[in-house]
C-alpha cells in the first residue's frame, strides 16, 4: 500500500463498466490506477490507452501485493466471491450493481462488512448526480409533504450504446443480464434511497425487440414501498434516450427530467411549474463525482459510503422479486 494520501486502484474486469471507472479514478488525481483482467487483448488494450501502475490477468496475482481499493466490474455472479476475498485481504471495495443474482453468501459478506474497518460501498451511479440528489433532498425535506406515488418511464436503444450486449453477461439473467437487473435496477435502488424499500411487487417483462438475444428486453413493474405507491416502466430498444420520473407528494408534484438535466415542481392547480434548470454534464462526470465519494469515504473513518451494503443487498431483493413476480404473474412480497 501507499504511504502518502495516493490511493492505489484496482479494477477487476475492464469491459465497458470497468474501462469507464479506469477512467474516471484516473481523473479524480487523486490515485493510481490497475486494472485486473483475464481477456490477454483487453488487458492489453487498457494498457496501450490508460496510464496504468499495473496489469495483472487474476486477482491472486494481483492480491500479492494488494491495493486500498477495488472495484468489481465482474459479472454480477461473481460479485460476492470477489468482494469476500477483497476484503479479507483488508481492501476497500466499491462493486458494481447488481450486489448479486442471487442471495448465496450475501450473508458471510454482510458479516465481513460489518467488521470494524471494513469499506464497502455499491456502485449506483444515480446517488451520485446532482440533478437525483438535488431532487432527493427537495423530497426529504418534508416541504411538500409526505411522497405518495412515484412513476418512472425510461428507455433507450441499447445496440446503440452497448453494441457488444450479445457476447457479454447480458444475455443471461444468471450472469446479471436483462433490463431489470442491468437497467431498471439502478430506478429502484433511487427509489428505496428516497422512500424506502419495495415491501410488494407485480410485474410483466418480455423480450420484444432486441435482436440476437431472448432476454427480456422490456418491463413494466407495479410496485409498493410502504404505503408508497410506484410504476416503473423500462425497455432498451427505443431510439430516444430519455427518462422522466414523477414524484408525487402530498403538497407538491415534481417532474425529473434527467436528459435536460432540470427538475421542476407545481403545488397548485392551474399554476405553471417552477423549473430549477442544473448544468449540463457528461456521463464521465457523475463517475468521477462517484470515485471522488468512495475516496473520501476510504479516507474518513467517520464517513458514510453513498449507497452501504444492506441497501444493495435490498435492491437485490428486489430484482429478484420483480422476476419471480413477472415469471408467475403473481405479486410478490419482498
Amino acid at each position: 500500500m501507499d504511504t502518502n494520501d495516493t490511493k492505489h486502484v484496482l479494477v477487476i474486469g475492464t469491459g465497458s463498466i470497468g474501462e469507464r471507472h479506469t477512467r474516471c479514478f484516473l481523473a479524480t488525481e487523486r490515485c493510481d490506477v490497475s486494472v485486473c483482467e483475464i481477456n490477454d487483448e483487453l488487458r492489453a488494450d487498457m494498457a496501450d490507452r490508460y496510464r496504468l501502475s499495473g496489469t495483472f490477468s487474476d486477482l491472486d496475482t494481483a492480491l500479492q501485493r494488494p491495493p486500498d481499493v477495488a472495484v468489481i466490474c465482474t459479472p454480477a455472479h461473481l460479485h460476492v466471491a470477489m468482494a469476500v476475498k477483497l476484503l479479507e485481504a483488508g481492501v476497500a471495495v466499491l462493486c458494481e450493481k447488481p450486489l448479486s443474482t442471487s442471495l448465496e453468501n450475501t450473508d458471510r459478506l454482510g458479516t465481513l462488512i460489518s467488521a470494524e474497518g471494513a469499506k464497502f460501498s455499491m456502485a449506483y451511479v444515480l446517488r451520485a448526480h446532482p440533478l437525483f440528489a438535488a431532487v432527493r433532498q427537495q423530497v426529504l425535506s418534508g416541504d411538500y409533504g409526505r411522497p405518495l406515488e412515484i412513476i418512472a418511464v425510461s428507455g433507450q436503444h441499447f445496440p446503440h450504446y452497448r453494441p457488444a450486449y450479445r457476447e457479454i453477461y447480458y444475455t443471461d439473467r444468471e450472469t446479471g443480464g436483462g433490463v431489470i437487473q442491468d437497467g431498471l435496477t439502478h430506478v429502484v435502488n433511487f427509489v428505496e434511497w428516497v422512500v424506502g424499500p419495495m415491501t410488494r411487487v407485480a410485474a410483466d417483462c418480455d423480450h420484444l425487440a432486441l435482436p440476437g438475444v431472448d432476454i427480456e428486453d422490456s418491463v413494466h413493474v407495479v410496485a409498493r414501498h410502504g404505503d408508497v405507491m410506484v410504476n416503473y416502466s423500462m425497455n432498451q430498444h427505443q431510439a430516444p434516450n430519455d427518462g422522466v420520473m414523477m414524484l408525487i407528494c402530498e403538497r407538491g408534484t415534481f417532474r425529473v427530467e434527467a436528459n435536460q438535466m432540470r427538475w421542476q415542481v407545481v403545488t397548485e392547480p392551474e399554476t405553471p411549474w417552477t423549473v430549477h434548470q442544473l448544468d449540463p454534464i457528461e456521463r464521465d462526470d457523475t463517475f468521477v463525482l462517484q470515485a471522488h465519494r468512495f475516496l473520501d469515504y476510504v479516507a474518513d473513518q467517520e464517513a458514510e459510503p453513498l449507497c452501504r451494503f444492506e441497501e444493495g443487498l435490498q435492491t437485490l431483493r428486489g430484482n429478484l422479486a420483480i422476476m419471480r413476480a413477472a415469471d408467475t404473474q403473481t405479486w410478490v412480497e419482498v
